[in-house]
């Protein structure tokens, strides 16, 4: 898939890029998508929710009334369950959500979701670019240029770049990432995938691995 290389005004330099057809063009597992994504999310969950069961709550524990003669239940103690204040029966604790993929399987899912994106026509190289200082309204002309204010966007750039980072943080539709950052989740959640001419060969040389 040969695409047309833009530059930070969102005209064309004359240059193309060829999308190797083993990383934007592959038969797409959507398994292996769902497994990624649900990975990524699982690993965002703190865990730390806590309930305090019975032997956990601060209170007597005497025996509220003798066991029988009282026309009610029997009762052992006011940190039952059974009583307002008391204990949680198999209430949350915490705990880990994170679990293990294989790596070939991440990286499958990835050429997947990017396969989705150049089949979407949803990918937009541009040639490699910096700003000269940390200001948000140069990214938000970037994106402008490219029509593309509307959309969310997921930058990938070849290497970490603060004054670009620092100038889309404050925007909520726009995400800069790493190529090494690249995972499926911030590919399938973006309207529009920016990549550098620089970023493209840094992602076939990883995934061609």
């Amino acid at each position: 898939m040969e695409i047309n290389v833009l530059n930070v005004s969102g005209k064309e330099t004359g240059a193309k890029v060829q999308l190797s057809d083993a990383v934007f063009a592959i038969e797409p597992n959507d398994h292996a998508i769902y497994l990624d994504v649900k990975q990524f999310l699982a690993n965002q969950r703190q865990g730390t929710h806590k309930a305090k069961q019975r032997n956990e709550i601060a209170g007597s524990t005497r025996k509220l009334h003798k066991q029988k003669g009282t026309g009610g239940a029997r009762a052992g103690s006011i940190k039952s369950p059974l009583f307002n204040g008391g204990g949680r029966v198999f209430g949350p604790q915490p705990r880990d959500y994170s679990f293990k993929l294989n790596k070939k399987l991440k990286q499958l899912a990835r050429k997947s979701a990017l396969t989705y994106k150049a089949q979407e026509n949803s990918i937009v190289v541009l040639e490699d670019f910096n700003f000269d200082s940390v200001k948000t309204k140069n990214y938000v002309q970037l994106v402008a240029d490219l029509n593309i204010s509307n959309e969310k966007t997921l930058l990938v750039l070849p290497a970490a770049n603060n004054n670009i980072y620092l100038s889309s943080r404050n925007l909520k539709k726009a995400k800069v990432i790493t190529a090494d950052q690249l995972n499926t989740y911030d590919v399938l959640n973006a309207g529009k995938l920016l990549l550098t001419a620089g970023s493209v060969k840094t992602l076939e040389e990883a995934f061609a691995k």
